[in-house]
């Protein structure tokens, strides 16, 4: 029976290094073991609401495993429920969902891999009660999906922020500066929490800990009483002050997740230097956090989930999302993950060897250990 299936597969949302590893994963896997044929669509689900698609075959994914981006494109605005189109330079919305349905069954597919995350898998969990099969694969740099203990990209996001950290001491300890880097992870903070500590940040500043400025202010004088002229300060792009605000950089309308985050380091360095008066700069890493080539251990993990979800498929056990639960690679109901997000844990062995180390996460030690002690909700 396995032989005769026809599997689709796409990457949607926004890309990072491991989504040609896992392309390569797919196709590989489900033509050696299952005899199977593996349809690629374009662009997301942008290429299943269009019938945009190409058969992949092992030449297709021939020599990709080292190459960043993905070979079927990607898109973050193509929500088959909520389809922006210009008309009359005003966007309309429509639900194209029965297209999806419509090209699903013209092509003769019994299943439909999505690579992607919280958005890609909310449309995937919308399309499946709608009868298309889907067996999930998470990525994201922002290692911020539920059920699983790590996503692709986030550990070559994490190498790359760990070298531009590297990079920045030389120039902070030359000019006795106070350096602020700023990284992507949206609501979560798990990249600037890593690349914090793998860089040797003096400073960590997430979503999930509203900051103190004064409390930021005074780790970096004691670090200058203490000879220290110079602070490394990692803050991710959702951070705020406590009674503030995340810093929107632009709205994007036809985007399902419309806000844009960045700017905060900049809000930050002002009031460093306003209360300081120890000249500061800020760099913003952005999406070249996104590019490059996957690091050995993203390409593994990809490789796993990609023979992982067509072996899945292949058991017709549909419904279901890939995820590793430690050094295991395992499912789960596809339900449990879409539309919410993985937050770093207020008492995350992370976090504990950050103080452990002196490193400043904004607030006062009391405030933290306070924190430990409350129940956290996943958003």
């Amino acid at each position: 029976m396995n032989k005769s299936m026809r599997i689709g597969l796409l990457t949607g949302g926004g890309d990072c290094p491991g989504l040609n590893a896992v392309i390569r994963a797919v196709v590989k896997t489900a033509i050696n073991d299952y005899g199977m044929t593996v349809i690629g669509f374009m662009d997301g689900y942008e290429g299943l609401i269009l019938n945009r698609y190409t058969t992949l075959d092992k030449n297709s994914v021939s020599g990709i495993l080292s190459r960043g981006g993905t070979i079927l494109g990607t898109s973050n605005q193509a929500n088959p429920f909520n389809f922006p189109i210009l008309q009359n330079d005003t966007y309309v919305y429509l639900d194209r969902s029965s297209e999806v349905v419509a090209n699903y069954e013209r092509l003769g597919l019994d299943c439909l891999i999505a690579v992607g995350g919280d958005g890609t898998h909310a449309a995937s969990a919308g399309l499946e009660k709608l009868g298309i099969q889907v067996v999930g694969i998470p990525k994201t740099i922002d290692n911020d999906l539920v059920g699983t203990d790590q996503t692709f990209g986030y550990d070559s996001a994490l190498v790359t922020a760990t070298e531009a950290i590297d990079k920045l001491h030389t120039t902070a300890q030359s000019h006795h500066r106070a350096m602020v880097v700023e990284v992507m992870g949206r609501y979560a903070g798990w990249l600037a929490l890593g690349a914090g500590l793998a860089g040797g940040g003096d400073i960590i500043l997430i979503p999930e800990i509203p900051y103190e400025i004064e409390v930021v202010c005074d780790q970096i004088r004691e670090r200058n009483r203490l000879g220290k002229n110079f602070s490394i300060i990692v803050i991710g792009e959702g951070a705020k002050a406590q009674g503030g605000d995340i810093v929107i950089k632009r709205i994007v309308e036809t985007s399902p997740d419309a806000i844009r985050l960045g700017g905060i380091s900049y809000q930050l360095a002002a009031q460093i230097e306003g209360l300081t008066r120890l000249e500061t700069r800020v760099t913003v890493l952005g999406h070249l956090l996104r590019g490059g080539s996957p690091t050995p251990y993203d390409r593994i993990l990809a490789t796993r989930f990609g023979c992982e979800a067509v072996h899945l498929a292949a058991q017709r056990k549909f419904g279901r999302i890939v995820v590793l639960k430690g050094q295991c690679v395992e499912s789960i109901l596809l339900e449990e993950v879409a539309g919410k997000t993985r937050k770093v844990p207020f008492d995350s062995p992370l976090i504990r060897s950050a103080l452990s180390l002196g490193v400043s996460m904004g607030v006062t030690s009391e405030r933290i250990e306070e924190m430990m002690t409350q129940p956290q909700t996943v958003a």
